[in-house]
């Protein structure tokens, strides 16, 4: 099947520039001139739609070495936050769904998540190791408002003093302050924060419906103030784009109080490349074929490179310097000095009768 696209619909408030067809689907569909140009089209607004999924399981198992959890959660899927380069959208297309605008607006809630949660902790043969939430899409997405599912996890898990780490970009997470300090007391928290750049305009354009990024520098100082453990990404890095901003990211982020960091280089699978290069001949281009030119540098001359050795952090000379510059950083800002396991001995099984205390 072909992916054609031509005269894509200007868009407002959405990440991706086009909606490609998913890969599975067994009909082509093929855009044609009709007279009518772009130029003539008002920006559209595309409605963002929920279907309620019923899971039947729900902690998934990681086998990707390069990945520092062993299981984790994704309450959700599509993310609403509309990043376009993030890595998670060719997952849409098993769906029969374009990674494109489908991603983020044709979402899935797993409503029956907690539920599940409860019945395989239970299970005699688990064995505890912390669950990651927000390791496909973002757990505190817009629509966690309404539905709740992430922090229906989070009371499992301080039911049963289970440890937990949370990526996100969503301002929400500071709602749950009261159950992360709980579990955070017993060493069974820690949440990083995803700062991709500290320009307004620029993260407006690349990650339109997540929170402004001095806003997730103030959730940093927030949930720091409440005693949990909090860490800062400088994800993703786009060489010629914001890796210039790693060191501004890290120091503002060790100012509010963030113990620990990590960076992870740009990456391109499948459907994300096609989408983020529209992207940047829409809002750089002319920079665009300069990005691409360092992204293939270092990636072995390619678009992406999925080996799990060098997919996080790339390779070659401008790979290596990214690696030093973060090493220097971290070290003057006493970041990742203090980076201690969760605790997993505290682990308590979930009570058949479904009923939930707090910690204290």
């Amino acid at each position: 099947m072909r992916n054609r696209i031509s005269n894509p619909v200007a868009l407002t408030h959405r990440g991706a520039p086009h909606s490609p067809a998913p890969r599975y689907l067994d009909v082509e569909r093929e855009d044609f001139d009709d007279g009518w140009g772009p130029e003539h089209e008002p920006p559209a607004r595309v409605a963002t739609t929920v279907s309620i999924e019923t899971a039947r399981t729900i902690i998934s198992h990681n086998q990707s070495p390069d990945v520092p959890f062993a299981q984790s959660i994704n309450p959700y899927r599509g993310c609403e936050h509309g990043c376009v380069y993030c890595y998670a959208r060719p997952t849409h297309a098993y769906l029969d769904l374009s990674p494109g605008l489908d991603f983020e607006t044709k979402l899935f809630a797993k409503t029956n998540a907690a539920a599940l949660l409860r019945s395989e902790l239970a299970a005699q043969h688990y064995q505890c190791s912390p669950i990651a939430l927000g390791a496909n899409t973002d757990p505190y997405q817009p629509i966690e408002r309404k539905y709740r599912i992430t922090r229906e996890i989070l009371e499992v898990l301080v039911e049963t003093r289970h440890p937990v780490t949370i990526v996100t970009k969503g301002a929400l997470v500071e709602r749950d302050i009261d159950l992360l300090a709980q579990l955070a007391a017993v060493n069974a928290a820690q949440v990083f924060i995803s700062i991709t750049t500290l320009d307004v305009e620029l993260a407006r354009r690349l990650e339109p419906r997540a929170t402004a990024p001095l806003r997730r520098v103030e959730i940093v100082r927030r949930l720091v103030d409440a005693g949990i453990p909090v860490g800062v990404l400088v994800a993703p890095t786009i060489p010629g784009l914001n890796d210039e901003e790693m060191e501004a990211i890290l120091e503002a982020a060790a100012t509010a109080g963030a113990r620990t960091a990590g960076y992870i280089a740009v990456r391109l699978p499948r459907e994300v490349n096609p989408l983020f290069q529209a992207w940047l001949a829409e809002h750089v281009p002319l920079r665009a074929g300069k990005i691409m030119s360092l992204i293939r540098d270092i990636r072995g001359g390619r678009d992406n490179d999925p080996n799990f050795d060098r997919r996080m952090t790339g390779q070659g000379m401008i790979a290596a310097l990214l690696a030093q510059r973060f090493a220097r950083a971290t070290k003057r800002l006493g970041l990742n000095d203090r980076r201690a396991p969760l605790a997993v001995q505290n682990f308590v099984p979930p009570r058949a009768s479904g009923a939930q205390l707090a910690l204290f």
